[in-house]
């Protein structure tokens, strides 16, 4: 028999959730807000420079900082 991993999507989804919900529950801890968007674009490059010194390039936690990231950068520069 074949192996086979139906709606393996899901189980993705449910990490990049994971992975999404630690890494921004650490950011909102650490700077004392409770919306990414109330950060500010110097501490956003306090976070990367700290990514970049710390997260290895393999890591799946660079997923969750993309995503806070994007999110950040979504509600900050809407038109």
């Amino acid at each position: 028999m074949t192996f086979e991993w139906h709606r393996m999507h899901k189980h993705e989804e449910q990490i990049e959730n994971d992975v999404y919900e630690r890494v921004s529950e650490q950011i909102l801890e650490h700077y004392g807000v409770e919306d990414l968007s109330e950060l500010t674009e110097e501490q956003w490059t306090e976070i990367h420079k700290w990514q970049e010194e710390n997260v290895s390039e393999y890591s799946p936690m660079n997923m969750g900082f993309s995503d806070c990231y994007n999110q950040w950068e979504n509600s900050n520069y809407e038109d």
